[in-house]
């Protein structure tokens, strides 16, 4: 891969990560099992991404992107 497809691919996660700013999932756990009754929890959880993250991306993105070979 050259340095100027990996310099696109950190600008689109970049801005990505500062448009979004976290990565939202859902767990479900079994909270009562009781034979053919069966109760179950939902529960969202995030993992945040800070925003310094996107810029460094994108700032890493801009300079591969530009940079002289």
């Amino acid at each position: 891969m050259s340095a100027r497809t990996i310099g696109v691919i950190l600008i689109v996660l970049g801005l990505v990560a500062l448009a979004y700013q976290g990565i939202s999932y859902t767990t479900r756990e079994k909270v009562v099992d009781l034979g053919p009754i069966e109760a179950s929890k939902e529960t969202k959880k995030t993992i945040p991404l800070p925003p310094i993250l996107g810029i460094v991306a994108v700032a890493g993105g801009v300079l591969l992107l530009f940079r002289k070979t």
